[in-house]
């Protein structure tokens, strides 16, 4: 019998789940990746890729099958316009997702159970400056998160737990602070704020309106974590016997007045900021890494600016093709 390690990646047509898959496959895993819709971007690197939807019981028995390994990344979910506004909707979607996985999970052996998380989990009382306190994984109680999802990543975080308290599963559980890059959604309505900004800028390059609409006053702070130092960091706490929640994410600070120059910086153009009304979430969110550096020996590496200028140029060259799309009947229309 082979010695190779199976793994299990749910969510995995998503942004971060993508890049995972490809990541356990350069290391040699066997790997299944499983969604309700394939990668959107590029094909799947999965040895398997199965359409199930893992909010249905049975989907998840088969989901977890022959596996040693899952990485829980299944979730409803988006950017601060959609979980401000779907409360009622994530909270039972992904209920439903975290419960069955874990059980099935359990119930087929799976060894290690790695769980994502967010820094949603955070109670808004800590969150009300834009110059805020690093936040620290013992900073989650007493519990007061702004949103719905923040509600569900909590009470998931000690389901893992009381799983390997009672059942002998080993969980893990990563809080992620805005994870950005390539291959992820852009538009839409679920997109990020780094990809909804590089959007916004190709947009103003490419038509020479140079407008752009930020939410609120855009003095709001939040700290902004590139794709491969979050699936490094990811795999690592796996590796790792720590059982506690672990913050993964940069703990550099910007406003989101400052991002949008910093992506107009690459991609070389002025431009000018309308605000307008729009959610906002927490005023302030920031990661604190000591937890990090101490338990992984490791902290992400990758710059803000390096990883605004990789993922600026492909969401540029998204941008260019939907606008050569959407000109082609009106040309085909001149010809006539």
């Amino acid at each position: 019998m082979s010695n190779t390690t199976r793994v299990l990646v749910t969510g995995a047509g998503g942004f971060i789940g993508h890049h995972l898959m490809a990541h356990f496959k350069r290391q040699g895993y066997r790997v299944r990746g499983v969604d309700l819709k394939p990668p959107e971007y590029c094909p799947s690197s999965a040895d398997e890729f199965e359409l199930l939807d893992l909010r249905r019981w049975d989907s998840c028995l088969q989901a977890t099958r022959g596996i040693d390994e899952v990485f829980a990344l299944a979730a409803d979910m988006g950017g601060m316009g959609f979980i401000s506004n779907h409360h009622a909707q994530i909270l039972y979607n992904n209920s439903l997702i975290n419960l069955h996985t874990l059980e099935a999970a359990r119930i087929n052996g799976v060894r290690r159970y790695l769980y994502t998380s967010s820094a949603c989990v955070y109670p808004e009382y800590k969150q009300a400056e834009a110059n805020v306190v690093p936040l620290k994984e013992e900073d989650a109680y007493p519990a007061q998160p702004q949103d719905a999802y923040g509600w569900e990543k909590l009470v998931t975080e000690r389901l893992c737990a009381h799983y390997r308290e009672d059942y002998g599963i080993e969980t893990r559980v990563v809080r992620f602070h805005n994870i950005f890059g390539p291959l992820g959604t852009w538009d839409g309505g679920r997109e990020k704020a780094p990809a909804a900004m590089c959007r916004k800028v190709a947009i103003a390059k490419l038509t020479g309106n140079a407008e752009i609409e930020i939410w609120g006053d855009g003095e709001q702070t939040r700290s902004f974590c590139y794709i491969d130092d979050c699936v490094k960091g990811i795999d690592l706490l796996m590796r790792s016997d720590f059982r506690q929640p672990l913050n993964l994410g940069q703990d550099r600070m910007v406003t989101i007045n400052q991002l949008a120059d910093m992506v107009a910086a690459v991609a070389g153009v002025q431009i000018s900021k309308k605000h307008v009304p729009g959610p906002m979430g927490v005023r302030g969110r920031n990661s604190d890494n000591t937890l990090l550096r101490s338990v992984l020996k490791w902290e992400p590496a990758v710059s803000l600016e390096e990883g605004l200028a990789r993922t600026y140029g492909w969401i540029e060259e998204q941008v260019r093709e939907r606008m050569a799309e959407e000109r082609r009947p009106e040309l085909a229309a001149r010809r006539w």
